[in-house]
């Protein structure tokens, strides 16, 4: 059976409200460190794959990990945060100065829009996702332990659990829903497993800070249609 645990970075400047320079290299927080050194305490035995996304907070949250089991391979992977505004205009703004962009970008839901240089269209970011999957499969290794964030974790989740035929624009609101009702909070996450290699990926169960098993969460997961 392979396991992959899939952990969200801990509290970002952004996500305490800070402006920020652009979305790559945001800083944890002092709380994110010390929610990073929690879920490395909860690890309990070294991992035989430690990965994480290429942005500086998701990078900062594995350090606390790989500094607990320092022989554990590492490898960073094109699982960042989907950045479907405009980088240009985001600099130097908050969370809640681009909430009217970001409500009027996923009102449009338009799945190939690119909303500017440097930002991602929606399907790619779902096919991101869908890479991410492939090529774990491929791995030998049956437990893995990756950080990344909120929205790209969610699009896993929902690949797995609604098996979409189709990225339009319709599956976008879908998704929009089902990220807004199934929010991952800083230092939690889910596990999936899978029993083969092509055989079908399950979310097994939800995380708390701790790495303790929160099977309350799994309750209140957004229905399946």
């Amino acid at each position: 059976m392979k396991k992959v645990r899939l952990v969200r970075h801990g509290e970002s400047a952004a996500n305490a409200g800070a402006a920020t320079l652009d979305h790559a290299s945001i800083p944890l927080t002092e709380k994110g460190i010390e929610q990073a050194k929690r879920v490395a305490q909860s690890v309990g035995r070294a991992p035989e794959l430690i990965v994480a996304s290429p942005f500086s907070r998701a990078q900062a949250t594995a350090d606390a990990t790989i500094s607990v089991f320092p022989d554990a391979p590492f490898e960073t992977w094109p699982i960042e945060e989907f950045t479907y505004l405009d980088p240009a205009r985001c600099v130097n703004t908050t969370v809640g100065q681009r909430k009217a962009w970001g409500d009027k970008y996923w009102a449009n839901a338009a799945p190939s829009y690119i909303d500017g240089k440097g930002a991602e269209s929606f399907l790619k970011f779902v096919g991101r996702a869908r890479s991410f999957l492939d090529r774990l499969n491929t791995l030998p290794a049956q437990d893995i332990l990756v950080f990344s964030h909120g929205q790209f974790l969610n699009a896993v989740a929902w690949l797995i659990e609604r098996k979409p035929l189709l990225v339009d624009a319709q599956a976008m609101i879908e998704w929009r829903r089902y990220e807004i009702d199934n929010h991952v909070p800083n230092g939690c996450g889910y596990v999936v497993t899978c029993a083969l290699v092509d055989t079908p990926w399950t979310v097994s169960d939800s995380i708390d800070i701790d790495g303790a098993v929160n099977l309350n969460k799994l309750q209140v997961r957004s229905p399946m249609p």
